[in-house]
């Protein structure tokens, strides 16, 4: 029987991972998402392609406990680690939603040793809102 012709991007012969690391990043993006449930944060270069991205669900875990500031920490050192080993030195953070990891995953972007130059906040505010529903009559 004739050998399988190996794909050039398999796992197997370790072709994949050879690109991550092949670009240096100077100056990055850092977005925090900090919704109740859940805290995201995406890394992204300074034309808005994601580098990495972390958040309290893919770092284990599970249901009232993905909402924490603990794990909202978590998810942050765990976004910034692999950019910072790409070169990253410099950032701007965005921070969106009223979550409780908002602090808590600025402090540990802070104390990975990256420059900030500025953290803004760009939770949608409304400025008259929706149209609120008629009222009841009972």
């Amino acid at each position: 029987m004739a050998k399988p012709i190996p794909r050039v991007g398999s796992r197997r012969n370790g072709r994949i991972g050879l690109r991550k690391n092949a670009c240096r990043i100077p100056k990055g993006v850092i977005h925090v998402q900090a919704s109740f449930n859940n805290t995201i944060v995406t890394v992204t270069d300074v034309r808005g392609q994601v580098v990495s991205w972390s958040s309290a669900g893919t770092c284990g875990f599970k249901g009232t406990k993905k909402g924490t500031p603990f794990a909202a920490q978590t998810a942050a050192e765990n976004a910034i680690r692999t950019v910072v080993d790409q070169g990253m030195q410099r950032a701007e953070i965005m921070i969106k939603g009223p979550g409780l990891g908002r602090d808590a995953a600025l402090r540990a972007i802070r104390r990975s040793g990256m420059l900030l130059s500025f953290v803004r906040d760009v939770t949608p505010m409304p400025h008259n809102g929706c149209r609120p529903p008629k009222k009841r009559r009972v």
